[in-house]
């Protein structure tokens, strides 16, 4: 087993259900070879050995796991993600990407590691993206956006041209952001919340919770990101 790279997906809940089948899809070919085998991997000891036929392990297992390996991150909780990335990097475990067969990137894009990308999601040209993305299906980044690390995109999330999406952000179903302009653009800050179905036609500062349309500030929340 040593010689087989181990692929672990860190999350065994609804997200990590979700995105288990698009890591067999890309992995297929070295899988058919037995040259990389899958599995689930939880913190603390697993409810169950098994979840839809495949193995659940450890993260101290996947870590020790004395041959390749490569890992990555399918939690919301961007603070538990960028913990967890961090475990692993001290381990010199290399994250992957994760990518639907039918993601659309157009030119120029940047990518950074361990994004996972959903069915139908679209990177439009020009955009930088930051390190563990999540882009859930039907999502897209247009034109000259950029997004830093650790945000959170749901279903179905509009993020138009010239946009900035700081650190650990969290954008909710089916929001739409307004496009920027080439100075000024539109910028949703670190740590921020944007409520499902939210318009929002106007910067969210860094912790701030906005809902409605237009979105208006529902809350801000104290403390410092991890």
């Amino acid at each position: 087993m040593d010689n087989i790279t181990l692929y672990g997906l860190i999350g065994a809940g609804g997200f990590g259900r979700e995105v288990m089948p698009l890591v067999r899809a890309q992995l297929a070919p070295s899988l058919a070879r037995g040259q990389a085998q899958v599995a689930f991997v939880v913190e603390g000891e697993p409810d169950a050995q098994m979840v839809n036929e495949t193995p659940v392990i450890s993260l101290d297992a996947f870590l020790n796991y004395s041959g390749s390996k490569r890992f990555n991150i399918a939690i919301g909780n961007s603070e538990a993600r960028a913990r967890i990335a961090a475990i692993c990097g001290t381990a010199g475990v290399s994250p992957f990407t994760i990518m639907a067969t039918n993601v659309v990137i157009l030119e120029n894009v940047q990518i950074g590691e361990g994004a996972i990308l959903c069915p139908f999601v679209t990177l439009l040209s020009n955009a930088r993206i930051g390190r563990f993305f999540h882009a859930n299906i039907y999502s897209y980044v247009a034109h000259d956006c950029v997004i830093e690390d650790f945000v959170t995109f749901a279903p179905r999330v509009a993020c138009n041209g010239r946009s900035l999406i700081e650190e650990h952000a969290y954008i909710g179903t089916g929001a739409v952001l307004r496009e920027g302009t080439p100075d000024i653009p539109l910028t949703i800050g670190a740590g921020a919340v944007v409520g499902m179905g939210a318009i929002v036609t106007r910067n969210v500062a860094a912790r701030e919770t906005v809902v409605g349309n237009p979105a208006r500030l529902l809350e801000k929340r104290q403390g410092t990101l991890r």
